[in-house]
């Protein structure tokens, strides 16, 4: 099936399989690794985008159910040089270990912003990351993370 993607303010034309998940187009397909597949059950977040702003997890949706939406992936975030301030966060409060995770959590962290505003609690973070999943950590840097990355945006939309 051809189809085109906007992906990170880019349109992609691609050619896949009517049935490819939106995950598998991304990493297979266009090269883009950042989004990760931890479980294939939908179950763990690592795969999490934003489409048209909203948190999906990659792994559940079609490529083909994608078109026409705007996709945002880790690497649409920031740069090298200048990190987006939740990515920041995360490398600042040590919100991260092997770093396989923090995709999802990343793009979940933004997810929260979104619903909840800029002013998060480590008790909303902790329940809202229902449904990702970290195996090295205790999550705790990753609450601080998600906290000071909403803080930080709040500063820097000021």
């Amino acid at each position: 099936m051809d189809m085109t993607l906007n992906i990170n303010g880019q349109a992609h034309d691609v050619a896949a399989p009517a049935a490819s998940l939106l995950v598998e187009v991304l990493r297979d397909t266009l090269g883009l690794t950042g989004t990760h597949i931890g479980c294939d059950t939908s179950q763990c977040g690592a795969c999490h985008v934003l489409l048209d702003g909203v948190a999906v997890k990659s792994c559940t949706l079609l490529a083909a159910q994608a078109q026409g939406a705007a996709i945002t992936t880790i690497e649409g975030l920031g740069t090298a040089e200048t990190l987006h301030p939740m990515q920041q966060a995360f490398r600042d409060a040590h919100g991260l270990q092997c770093g396989f995770c923090t995709p999802g959590m990343v793009m979940a962290g933004l997810e929260m912003v979104r619903r909840h505003g800029t002013r998060l609690t480590p008790a909303l973070v902790a329940h809202e990351l229902e449904g990702n999943l970290c195996r090295c950590t205790g999550y705790l840097n990753i609450v601080k993370a998600i906290v000071a990355g909403a803080a930080a945006m709040e500063t820097a939309d000021a």
